[in-house]
């Protein structure tokens, strides 16, 4: 019989699944008529593609030796589950102390050496394992459709299957990174440095490094056709723009359920915290794009308020349970008010971004990554990577700078260094080498009479009339 705490976190990846209904409304919403159908398609091909290479290799990437009891020094990462789901960074801590001893120095993990195919994790004690691995499956298929919106009506479908099955490599070597019990994580022990990188639920770890990969795809695909003119930017409407504020709400609900999955993981997180945090952050995300058009003299564009409400829910990702509620209202603002500059700037310089996807994940993600360095009040994490806090008696939890600690926002700072370096270069290079394999981008011909009968050899409404834009 299943624990409860099983029982939740399946209850909770489900919940997360029915999220992906929510983006492929969003992407396919801001995208043309034309391409509506291909963009819907992309939305529903990466779920198999990131699965399969979750199940392949992804779970053994991120989480190598997760039930296993040996942990090879410096290497291979061992999660220990003491009677809960998950416990990131809490229960790695002896194991990976012994290998440092063992070695005479530190233990940095990199990546996870068992576990593929879920070779060896089947049989274990009342499905923990299993329900962990569907939870994170769950997860990482999300931050796989990120660069998807930023690429589409221009990406050819092979290139964009081949994507789908590397996608998960860079995700799930930066999750063990950070999640793992990795070199990130243990840089609190290491080089005394907070509780090390700290990202509650994917801030950094899925959000901004889905972004940054969209940057160089879209970087290298290049704009649209009739996206510039003179070099200066020109309206391309999405066909259905009331599809993507319906999708920002099915999405907004599954958030709920995707931070309380992770507070389901961890025995010291406050699960009635992470609901309200997350609700003021959305809340505060969405009302910060709508004052910051109006400060713009712009009217309130329902596409740009949208974006908004999701980048709070992006940014809060980071410091959910960390944080008091006042700094959640923050949090949330400060992402939906950068959001609308940054999907100006970047379109401006020349970055052609349908849905916004870069700002909204990529630049709200790391904001939420520094955000724990800032505002973390020290009420929750104690232990968090096997950082223990003497000189903070009773309360030594997790602390930004406003609490007395500016070594973790030294560690987030790193840990943000790490993964734009970490995301573009890998990005680049899987970007050029998928290229000379099968070419990225489709022809001129077939941009301009859209991607749906020329790719998929069907269309989303074939009784209309479509424009051809020159």
């Amino acid at each position: 019989m299943p624990s409860n705490g099983v029982i939740w976190l399946l209850l909770a990846a489900i919940v997360v699944m029915f999220m992906h209904i929510g983006f492929a409304m969003i992407e396919t919403g801001f995208c043309r008529a034309k391409n509506a159908l291909n963009t819907a398609t992309m939305n529903l091909m990466i779920f198999p593609l990131s699965c399969i290479a979750f199940w392949v290799y992804g779970f053994a990437v991120g989480w190598g030796n997760f039930s296993n009891g040996a942990v090879a020094p410096g290497w291979a990462v061992t999660l220990d589950l003491p009677g809960t789901i998950l416990n990131r960074g809490l229960g790695v801590v002896s194991l990976l102390d012994e290998a440092g001893k063992a070695t005479g120095g530190y233990a940095y993990g990199l990546v996870g050496a068992k576990g593929f195919f879920l070779s060896g994790m089947e049989s274990t004690a009342q499905g923990g394992t299993l329900a962990f691995f569907f939870f994170m499956m769950a997860l990482i298929d999300k931050a796989a459709l990120i660069p998807a919106g930023a690429m589409v009506e221009r990406w050819r479908w092979k290139n964009f299957c081949l994507y789908g099955l590397w996608v998960v490599l860079p995700l799930t070597l930066y999750a063990n990174w950070v999640w793992g019990g990795g070199w990130l994580a243990r840089i609190g022990l290491n080089w005394r440095l907070g509780h090390g990188v700290v990202d509650f639920s994917g801030a950094g770890v899925l959000h901004a490094l889905g972004g940054l990969i969209a940057l160089v795809g879209a970087w290298l695909l290049g704009p649209r056709v009739g996206k510039y003119r003179a070099g200066r930017p020109q309206p391309l409407p999405g066909h259905h723009v009331p599809m993507v504020v319906l999708g920002s709400l099915i999405v907004a609900f599954g958030w709920f359920a995707l931070n309380a999955g992770c507070a389901l993981g961890g025995t010291d997180f406050s699960l009635s915290g992470v609901e309200v945090n997350t609700t003021l952050a959305a809340a505060a995300g969405t009302l910060a794009a709508m004052l910051t058009l109006s400060a713009k003299k712009m009217k309130p564009d329902p596409t740009l308020i949208c974006n908004g409400m999701i980048a709070g829910l992006v940014a809060i990702s980071g410091p959910c349970p960390f944080i008091d509620s006042w700094a959640a209202v923050v949090v949330g603002a400060v992402a939906g008010s950068v959001v609308v500059g940054s999907v100006l700037l970047l379109e401006r310089r020349g970055i052609d971004d349908p849905v916004g996807a870069i700002s909204v994940h990529g630049v709200a993600g790391l904001w939420g990554l520094l955000a724990v360095g800032i505002f973390a009040n020290g009420k929750y994490g104690a232990g968090l990577n096997g950082v223990a806090r003497p000189q903070f008696p009773g309360v030594d939890g997790v602390r930004g700078l406003l609490y007395g600690d500016a070594g973790q926002l030294a560690a987030q700072a790193i840990g943000a260094v790490v993964l734009v370096v970490f995301g573009m270069v890998i990005a680049w290079a899987w970007f050029h080498i998928s290229n000379r394999w099968s070419p990225m981008r489709v022809s001129r011909d077939i941009e301009l009479e859209g991607l749906d009968g020329p790719e998929l050899g069907a269309l989303a409404y074939p009784d209309f009339a479509l424009t051809r834009h020159t």
